[in-house]
């Protein structure tokens, strides 16, 4: 299929970019989603948390019923957003800083959860970044070790960390990628990491089925993200998503819903699987 027009042209000069410059506005509130209780007295950690599928999905969460914790890096303005989106749910939210590429910070992060709501429930590895190279000769080795060591090494870290403290019935949701599946020849290093989740969630899922915790993780295809302006050109942003069947990217809070899914008791015989948000793309697995 060819692209088509789906979005004003634009880009963002910091990566992984922010949230409140981006027009339109990504639509992350569901307004349309009625909540349930079906996280109700969970307590949820996020990685990623202030903008995008980890803002939308913080709010579904919270509408749901849980306590959040969000990771970011240093995007305070939308950070500070998604708590009060959060708190406008009814439930609390709190906001940890940092660099998830240092174990000892992950380690950190889920301490100060511990610490702030005595248990956690739910623990959502989503942060990501990626740089688009038209060669694998362009993609030097910092690159590929800042994308391998925010993208997957932060999900061994914080699942590390996490699992002591996790029981029975808990949860761990992993973001991965339709490029996992039919890869990207200008994100090489980008959709390695996301195969690479992939397999790390279903041999964590086996290791960890013994102990009644489950983990499971969603692939989305293109998502309309503060990643996309600061990763291409205005070009390429102007026809993002336009190639998949439904002919657009997703608004993050099309993805939420598979999180809260993957999170609640509906997905009890989930284990070791990837739910595939995509706008129609075969990937036949």
């Amino acid at each position: 299929m060819h692209s088509k027009t789906t979005l004003p042209p634009q880009s963002q000069d910091k990566h992984p970019g922010k949230e409140h410059e981006m027009y339109p506005e990504p639509k992350y509130k569901a307004e349309w989603y009625t909540g349930a209780n079906k996280l109700k007295n969970k307590v949820a950690l996020i990685t990623g948390g202030d903008s995008g599928i980890g803002r939308a999905t913080a709010v579904l969460f919270a509408r749901e019923g849980a306590s959040v914790a969000i990771v970011y890096l240093d995007e305070d303005t939308d950070a500070n957003q998604t708590k009060k989106d959060v708190e406008a749910e009814g439930q609390t939210c709190l906001l940890i800083k940092g660099d998830i590429r240092s174990q000892e910070f992950c380690e950190t992060a889920v301490k100060e959860t511990i610490t702030k709501f005595n248990k956690l429930d739910i623990l959502v590895n989503n942060a990501a970044v990626q740089y688009p190279e038209e060669s694998i000769t362009d993609i030097t080795q910092k690159q590929l070790q800042k994308t391998f060591e925010t993208n997957i090494y932060s999900y061994f870290y914080f699942a590390k960390a996490a699992v002591p403290h996790l029981k029975k019935d808990s949860v761990i949701i992993n973001t991965t990628s339709v490029t996992a599946y039919r890869g990207s020849h200008h994100l090489i290093d980008y959709s390695s990491t996301k195969g690479a989740i992939v397999a790390f969630t279903r041999s964590l899922s086996q290791a960890l089925s013994e102990k009644g915790i489950r983990v499971n993780g969603v692939a989305p295809g293109p998502v309309w993200t503060p990643l996309i302006p600061s990763s291409f050109s205005e070009e390429k942003v102007a026809t993002f998503g336009g190639n998949v069947p439904l002919g657009r990217p997703a608004h993050p809070e099309e993805i939420a819903p598979s999180f809260v899914f993957l999170a609640s008791r509906d997905s009890s015989y989930y284990t070791g699987q990837i739910l595939h948000p995509n706008g129609g793309e075969i990937v036949n697995a």
